[in-house]
């Protein structure tokens, strides 16, 4: 894997430089994220509008325990109208460390500690409109210390081989893209045992 998964999205802002904000305006302030629309001067000279999500970044983590079983959590995505098979994930807080973020997350949803985490991989969710970089970890070496779920969620932990995984993968039944991209990046680095 080339460079440094740990890079900072702020470090490519050197790559476009030929791209000038011209206008930023606010146009809505959420609970998880802020949308703004900016008017951008491009090297031809042209102008462009561009719709913007910004977003404090994320995590996700793909739990193995000490039988090699995969940890996920199924529940309830209003935007996708349905119950999704995924990896714990969760929004950084403010100034929040990527890696105590993902040890808070495993433990409100799934009930674990990692005693290992590894980077597998981080970059953009959605470049095309949003400023949400994801950090994706392997959590291993488990332990039960649960903390309490966000009062909004509804969880139920699924334990899966990693071959039900792949199946899962392959049948469509996981349409979460972080998940896909976990389970992707362990399999490429022969972290799976199918």
């Amino acid at each position: 894997m080339r460079g440094d998964l740990s890079r900072s999205p702020l470090a490519f802002r050197e790559q476009a430089m030929d791209y000038q904000t011209l206008k930023s305006e606010p146009v809505f302030e959420g609970k998880v994220f802020k949308v703004r629309i900016d008017e951008v001067a491009t090297p031809s000279g042209s102008r462009m509008r561009v719709d913007v999500v910004e977003h404090r970044g994320a995590v996700a983590i793909l739990p193995i325990d000490q039988e090699g079983r995969l940890w996920f959590v199924r529940q309830y995505r209003h935007p996708a109208e349905g119950w999704l098979l995924e990896i714990p994930a969760g929004t950084l807080s403010s100034d929040e460390d990527p890696e105590d973020c993902a040890r808070r997350e495993c433990r409100e949803e799934v009930g674990m500690a990692p005693g290992r985490l590894e980077l597998l991989g981080a970059g953009f969710m959605a470049p095309g409109y949003s400023t949400e970089y994801i950090h994706i970890y392997l959590a291993s070496e488990l332990t039960p210390s649960p903390l309490p779920q966000d009062e909004d969620e509804d969880l139920r932990v699924v334990k899966l081989t990693w071959q039900q995984a792949l199946e899962a993968m392959g049948s469509g039944e996981i349409q979460d893209i972080k998940t896909l991209a976990a389970l992707g990046l362990a399999h490429v680095r022969g972290l799976a045992d199918a």
